[in-house]
């Protein structure tokens, strides 16, 4: 069966002046229909230009190569207007703030009926009404009176479910979350992660969600796969990668997440720092902060290997070192 999203070698890299920085490095990996994928990592590890390369939504000084197939189609060989096609009516993205991707000079019913009016061909009577119709969708209170409102008269909360609306508008199959969760209070997050879910059963919509945060993850995806330095450490069922992580970065960022069940106060973090991507390393870019590196690994690059359980992982350690490291923290 043909994937619904297949993502080959993908890279992106953006030319400045210090020099290239190659943000995303030979990232791999399918989506099937109906199914949920997390994209985790530190921040600047390439979750969101990963996403961004597949939308065709890189700065002007980025270029992806590779391929990034959406049933079957080559999206990184479409032309503007074609890929415009694809963003329309298969493929929507969520953004991280609401209020820099809502316009606040216009009421939400013009922004949200011209998507209809532009891509449906509808009239404004029937897109506004539409628009109202998908705003009680995602539960906002008094739809149809409030998607006259503007922006700045919607809660942060409210505006990422209208966010939610104006992805959903045209029917997509895939829906692609950025951090959509950032800057909500715990209340609100989960208010939109189970908003997501809904849309997921009822509607079919296979989700890519692009976070830090691996709580929400837990309970949500299918599927994990854990970036650094723009290259897959792990990827594999997501309740086999929180219960046995293979990946010393995997075991790392697991370990930093608080949990009701440790005494301890203080809150374990990776040493070191993130690496530069306008110089990373030609071995493992964890190898810098990694507890379990060997001298090989600084110029030696670890293959992607995929193991007897499904999953991948691009380590030259014993799995079984880092599973007793995983018992030994806890």
């Amino acid at each position: 069966m043909t994937p619904l999203l297949e993502v080959e070698d993908l890279r992106v890299t953006f030319e400045t002046g210090d020099g290239p920085v190659h943000a995303v490095n030979g990232v791999s990996f399918a989506l099937a229909e109906g199914e949920t994928l997390a994209i985790v990592g530190e921040s600047g590890s390439g979750k969101s230009q990963t996403a961004f390369a597949a939308m065709g939504l890189l700065a002007r000084n980025g270029r992806a190569t590779g391929a990034v197939r959406y049933r079957g189609r080559d999206l990184l060989g479409l032309s503007p207007r074609e890929l415009n096609r694809v963003r329309a009516s298969e493929i929507s993205m969520i953004f991280q703030d609401p209020m820099t991707s809502l316009n606040p000079y216009l009421r939400v019913s013009e922004q949200m009926a011209e998507v209809l009016m532009l891509h449906k061909g509808m009239g404004r009577r029937a897109a506004v009404a539409e628009a109202a119709r998908m705003l009680d969708l995602v539960r906002i209170p008094d739809a149809k009176a409030r998607v006259h409102d503007y922006p700045h008269q919607f809660s942060g909360g409210m505006r990422q479910r209208i966010m939610v609306a104006m992805a959903l508008l045209c029917g997509p199959k895939l829906l692609i979350a950025d951090e959509p969760t950032t800057a909500l209070d715990v209340t609100v997050q989960a208010q939109i992660m189970a908003l997501l879910g809904e849309i997921r059963r009822e509607l079919g919509t296979a989700i890519i969600l692009i976070t830090h945060d691996l709580g929400v993850v837990a309970g949500f995806c299918d599927r994990t796969l854990v970036l650094y330095g723009g290259q897959i450490m792990e990827e594999g069922p997501t309740d086999l990668i929180f219960a046995r992580p293979t990946h010393p970065y995997t075991l790392g960022l697991l370990s930093a997440v608080p949990r009701i069940d440790r005494e301890e106060e203080t809150l374990l973090t990776i040493a070191g720092e993130p690496p530069d991507m306008s110089r990373l390393p030609p071995g493992c870019p964890f190898f810098p902060r990694c507890a379990f590196a060997r001298p090989e690994n600084e110029t030696l690059r670890p293959p992607l290997v995929r193991l007897t359980d499904g999953r991948r992982r691009a380590c030259n350690r014993p799995v079984e070192e880092i599973l007793l490291a995983r018992e030994a923290a806890q």
